[in-house]
């Protein structure tokens, strides 16, 4: 059993939370609103007021929140992160931000005398819950080596991928690849639903065929009925989407579909479906077509 602390219970992280409790680790948590933390304090976290408070309380600290300012706003300041470290502590950020923002953290993490990795992770709540998810971790390898256990508790798939920064890139290559998955399934599924098939056969068809990737599998279905709660929202599927052109630009690679996706994301959230799963492209998508859910 470790002593383990976690900032940020969004959907995602709050799930890592239970996960690890359920593995008989100790961890106390922090959230901006606390009322999403109640039902893991039921379950037995410990509740603390900050950052600095979680990280100054245990022994390796997990962050995951949704961009780079908000990594900033849980790390910098008189209450972040940084202020709780001390010597020997390993900080473990599982948030998808800038690659360059993110290595700017650990330079100040070591400077504290503690170390710090990327952790961002591959998969959905489902995922998750399943404990199918898949890890990648950029930053020293002794440290990966350490910690390792602890992220197999979260998800089975555990790889190390380089220096600091790595695995960002890494993920951020799996998200484009997500969004323009989506795109291309709605294309197929209107091609067909406008031909006379009917949107249940052909999304019953392509999810059980040669093209159906794990996402097909399990986001494709949402082009029949989109979840109340997003997985993945147009907003952060979109932040990502940029933070892949942004990269592509640096490093003189080409992104046309990428490029041709997160237009439909602007687009999407032109129509005010920001806050709904990305698979809403398809609406976006079957709107252009004349086409109505």
């Amino acid at each position: 059993m470790a002593n383990l602390g976690f900032v940020g219970l969004g959907v995602m992280g709050s799930e890592m939370v239970n996960r690890l409790l359920s593995k008989g680790h100790s961890v106390i948590g922090y959230n901006r609103t606390r009322a999403k933390a109640d039902w893991l304090i039921k379950e037995g976290m410990k509740w603390a007021d900050s950052p600095k408070a979680v990280a100054a309380s245990v022994d390796v600290i997990f962050s995951m929140v949704t961009n780079s300012p908000a990594l900033q706003a849980i790390v910098e300041g008189p209450d972040g992160v940084l202020a709780g470290l001390t010597p020997g502590k390993i900080y473990v950020d599982i948030s998808t931000v800038s690659p360059e923002y993110s290595r700017s953290v650990a330079e100040k993490v070591r400077a504290k005398g503690a170390d710090m990795v990327d952790a961002p992770v591959s998969g959905s709540v489902i995922t998750l819950q399943e404990g199918k998810l898949s890890v990648m971790v950029g930053g020293r390898k002794s440290t990966f080596d350490k910690i390792k256990p602890l992220l197999e508790d979260i998800g089975p798939k555990v790889t190390y991928v380089g220096d600091n920064g790595l695995a960002l890139v890494l993920k951020i290559a799996c998200n484009l690849s997500l969004a323009v998955q989506m795109l291309a399934f709605s294309e197929g599924v209107l091609l067909a639903e406008k031909s006379g098939i009917p949107r249940e056969i052909a999304v019953d068809v392509l999810a059980n065929s040669a093209i159906a990737s794990p996402m097909i599998k399990y986001r494709g279905p949402f082009v029949l009925n989109l979840p109340e709660e997003a997985w993945f929202n147009v907003n952060m599927m979109q932040k990502d989407m940029l933070l892949a052109l942004e990269l592509g630009r640096k490093l003189d690679v080409p992104m046309p579909s990428t490029a041709v996706t997160n237009e439909f994301l602007t687009a999407a959230r032109g129509m005010g479906l920001v806050e709904k799963d990305f698979a809403v492209v398809f609406d976006v998508l079957a709107h252009m077509s004349g086409v109505h859910r």
